[in-house]
């Protein structure tokens, strides 16, 4: 009598059917996996490629900046060299001022208020006053000239005209008719000054 135990197959083909099963989610999980890594990897290199490009459009922009800040720079040491310059001729200059003496700055003030068609034959320091003797070809002239000397601290205040006198016919004019001229003598006070630049001056003497 033969015996067939019909049990037992359906177990051996529900074991095929399951190892067969594991297989292909192993190979669809495995692949999925890889997809995923591609994807991952293609994703991660276009952000670096984009952050590459980002970062050499940043490193242009910060060079052309930098050779523009030199430039700048450049020019901000060339405008303070210059300016250097300027402030140690400026104190040159005032140093020289406060350097002269009292007859060198009364000379040069009385060039500098000098008016046109008036000249100076003479002047003197006695001390403290100084008179000033000239020719001038109208009384306008003399007052300009008078006036110009006491807009000025080193003499006091007021500057007299101790004479004038007018000369008939004194200067030939271009038109072949002469000029009456006024010769006048002023007369200063020298104002009191700094003790260093009456030092200054006693020096230079």
């Amino acid at each position: 009598m033969i015996r067939i135990n019909l049990r037992g197959v359906p177990k051996r083909k529900a074991r095929r059917i399951s190892t067969v099963d594991i297989g292909q989610r192993l190979t669809l999980a495995s692949s999925l996996i890889l997809v995923a890594a591609a994807l991952l990897v293609g994703w991660w290199y276009l952000t670096l490629a984009q952050q590459a490009m980002q970062l050499d459009a940043e490193l242009n922009a910060a060079q052309q900046e930098s050779i523009r800040l030199k430039a700048v720079i450049e020019e901000v040491g060339q405008f303070d060299e210059r300016r250097q310059q300027l402030q140690e001729r400026v104190s040159l200059i005032e140093q020289l001022r406060r350097g002269q003496s009292v007859p060198v700055q009364m000379l040069d003030l009385v060039s500098r208020s000098l008016p046109d068609m008036l000249w100076l034959t003479q002047l003197t320091q006695q001390d403290e006053e100084v008179t000033i003797e000239g020719r001038s070809t109208s009384l306008i002239g003399l007052l300009d000239f008078v006036g110009n000397l006491e807009h000025n601290d080193l003499f006091s205040k007021p500057i007299e005209i101790i004479d004038s006198q007018v000369e008939r016919g004194a200067v030939a004019s271009r038109t072949g008719s002469n000029l009456d001229l006024i010769r006048f003598t002023v007369k200063a006070e020298l104002a009191p000054q700094p003790a260093d630049v009456l030092a200054s001056g006693d020096r230079e003497r």
